[in-house]
């Protein structure tokens, strides 16, 4: 008599009905870490951006710049153009990012850490001008041309998580994230 080796039915469903179980604990897990993991993402995308235009503008030896557009819900990374000289007509858009391809309702704004941060701070994005262009020894000013301080850019999601990314006057690039009663590094 020949035997046949695999599985029988039983094994079979009973095997699915555990990886089915399995499954419906792992999803409602899965679905509260996801709008963070996004919004991560989006914010680590706007410090590399920052690093970018930073390393564009000391490689070409002239201003590389990140506009903010807070009423589009994206920024552009902006390059000076062929006569190096940034704010004029032959600027050119290096990128061009929108915050609604990150989903989970990503975009700018301060959540929960709105109140921690008083009246100075209640713009969504509070580098001058909506943007931070940076020299050719990577210092930041504004859009304008005139020196500038340091500035970030705030990101929410839809559960309120708030993370920023900024530059200090120095060229100094960071990324903080709002724990619900402080900023940290």
């Amino acid at each position: 008599m020949k035997r046949e080796h695999g599985f029988t039915m039983l094994e079979l469903l009973i095997t699915i009905v555990i990886l089915c179980i399995l499954m419906g604990l792992a999803i409602p897990g899965f679905s509260s870490w996801l709008p963070k993991y996004r919004l991560r993402g989006a914010v680590r995308d706007i410090y590399s951006n920052l690093q970018y235009a930073k390393m564009v503008a000391v490689k070409d030896r002239a201003r590389c710049g990140v506009l903010f557009d807070v009423a589009n819900n994206q920024y552009r990374v902006v390059g000076s153009g062929p006569n190096r000289t940034f704010g004029d007509s032959d600027d050119v858009t290096l990128r061009t990012v929108l915050f609604s391809e990150y989903g989970s309702g990503v975009g700018y704004g301060h959540g929960s850490a709105g109140t921690a941060l008083g009246a100075d701070f209640g713009d969504n994005v509070t580098f001058d001008e909506d943007g931070v262009v940076f020299d050719s020894r990577g210092m930041i000013f504004k859009p304008s041309g005139a020196a500038s301080g340091e500035g970030y850019a705030y990101l929410q999601n839809s559960k309120n998580n708030t993370y920023a990314a900024g530059a200090w006057s120095s060229g100094v690039i960071i990324m903080r994230r709002w724990t619900g009663s402080a900023w940290e590094q």
